[in-house]
């Protein structure tokens, strides 16, 4: 049976995550400092924190050192060898995997190269197992236990998070990659279940940015990306913004120029059609099947080759103008180049900027508004990762049983 929103029960698993939360924000707090951020008693507190170390969400780590929140005391501290979360990315031209402890850090992962194009999905989804399963078995070694897996795709996925309804750079329609995981128990799941999700890549880098990419008091910003296709995801008010449908962000399909050439979409004109990897690479004369397309093209701009800068250029304009309409439109506090475009910031930055300058009406946009991701390409896998940390943290009392 549901709990009711007002209830004994359900007040007490909002107040674990009250309290989850509050650890999780400072590190290291005493158990007096939590009382005091989240405005309950010190004896309420004491009785949520026992319940969190014995089921092993929460350690002590004895005294608290000198300069910490609050009164000196017994340090509380999320546990690193308890809950786990996995997460597992099918890119365009690799496949990854990577699990993280409750702490955020990063304690096993696999990559392997591959071309996804056109491959059979129950074919990707195996050798993606295979990556789950080695990183999951390294994860237990270490002493954690995965308290659920997310898969990142690049394509829309629907609002149940469990189908992938079209990856049109994999060739993919309609695919329970979920689903596939749950029956076939791949990734391990067949010796210990534990719950699987899929989400739309650009939205797990918007999150990772959120969570983890250090953009200090910054609640609303454009997170964009470009691999293959471009991405870009709307956090708004510290949350995901998924649209009506879940589709939100398909800014590679905006139209740049709309008589520009035809997009595999359809359409004529479409970002990606100037700003996508490959676009790009061409433009410079880079092969884009090269195993090292995107070092290549990052030496040759660092030599100031001429067809380089001259590509890059044409591309940070054509973001500039795409991103214009959001920043107009939803006035966020930042716009986030990530994903492949953070490596290549240095010669796409000052045209992304001077679009953004022209065209935003707000003349109080400022240049330090766009900024550059330090996550880079990790962002996606580790945001697939952490999203099932977050939903430890969020609701503990809802981990299953390891």
């Amino acid at each position: 049976m549901a709990e009711r929103p007002g209830s004994q029960a359900g007040l007490r698993r909002r107040n674990l995550a009250l309290v989850m939360r509050a650890v999780a924000d400072h590190g290291e707090v005493s158990r007096a400092a939590v009382a005091a951020e989240v405005g309950l008693t010190r004896a309420t507190v004491s009785t949520l924190v026992d319940e969190l170390l014995a089921t092993g969400l929460l350690v002590e780590l004895g005294t608290q050192r000198p300069g910490t929140v609050g009164r000196p005391g017994t340090a509380l501290a999320l546990n690193d060898t308890g809950p786990a979360g996995l997460g597992a990315e099918v890119g365009v031209d690799h496949l990854a995997a990577v699990a993280v402890d409750l702490r955020g850090t990063v304690r096993a992962r696999a990559r392997v190269e591959a071309d996804n194009r056109g491959r059979p999905a129950p074919e990707v989804l195996r050798e993606l197992a295979a990556l789950v399963a080695e990183v999951r078995q390294e994860a237990r070694a270490a002493g954690l236990g995965p308290a659920g897996l997310t898969l990142a795709v690049p394509g829309l996925v629907g609002r149940d998070r469990q189908v992938v309804m079209r990856a049109p750079n994999l060739g993919w329609e309609d695919v329970d990659a979920a689903g596939w995981f749950e029956r076939s128990g791949g990734g391990g799941l067949a010796a210990s279940p534990v719950p699987v999700t899929v989400e739309n890549e650009a939205n797990l880098g918007a999150l990772a940015e959120l969570w983890l990419g250090g953009h200090e008091g910054v609640t609303d910003f454009v997170h964009v990306s470009a691999e293959i296709g471009i991405g870009a995801a709307l956090v708004v008010d510290g949350r995901l913004f998924r649209g009506a449908r879940g589709f939100a962000g398909e800014l590679g399909h905006v139209p740049v120029h709309p008589t520009g050439p035809r997009c595999s979409c359809g359409a004529r004109g479409c970002l990606e059609q100037y700003a996508g990897e490959e676009a790009v690479l061409r433009a410079a004369g880079i092969a884009p099947e090269r195993p090292d397309a995107l070092k290549a093209l990052q030496a040759a701009a660092a030599q100031e080759d001429p067809a380089a800068l001259k590509a890059l250029a044409a591309a940070g304009a054509a973001f500039g103008i795409a991103l214009s309409g959001a920043v107009n439109l939803l006035d966020p506090q930042a716009v986030v180049l990530g994903g492949t475009l953070a490596a290549l910031a240095p010669w796409l930055r000052s045209a992304v900027e001077r679009e953004l300058g022209r065209r935003v009406t707000d003349r109080q946009w400022r240049a330090d508004a766009v900024r550059v991701s330090r996550l880079g390409r990790e962002g996606v896998l580790l945001g697939a990762a952490y999203s099932v940390v977050r939903a430890v943290l969020d609701d503990p009392q809802a981990l299953r049983p390891r």
